[in-house]
């Protein structure tokens, strides 16, 4: 990748700002199409994909399925192993901790 890329994306930046694509930045992301744009930061060599919102969002949303599936692979695991307790119990202690009336 050529330097003058690598300095476009060089700035002062605040976590509550977006940074501003440099014109020849821009380009390469359009000339990139549909994949995206791979950079890399010459301070660290760390590899960044640059993706429109639509893609990160699709790909942000597959990532939480992946995690809500194992977690919940975890959790039958660990109820067929015998750990845990059983559902009535826990709701017992959320009503207690809440100051919510016992189911009788």
């Amino acid at each position: 990748m050529p330097g003058s890329i690598q300095k476009s994306l060089s700035m002062e930046y605040d976590k509550g700002m977006a940074a501003k694509l440099s014109k020849e930045l821009a380009s390469a992301l359009h000339a990139a199409g549909n994949d995206g744009l791979e950079v890399i930061d010459p301070d660290t060599n760390r590899v960044y994909h640059i993706v429109d919102e639509e893609t990160h969002r699709r790909a942000m949303n597959a990532l939480r399925a992946e995690q809500d599936r194992e977690a919940i692979a975890e959790g039958i695991a660990q109820m067929e192993a015998g750990e845990g307790k059983p559902a009535e119990q826990v709701f017992e202690g959320i009503r207690s901790r809440l100051n919510l009336p016992q189911e009788t």
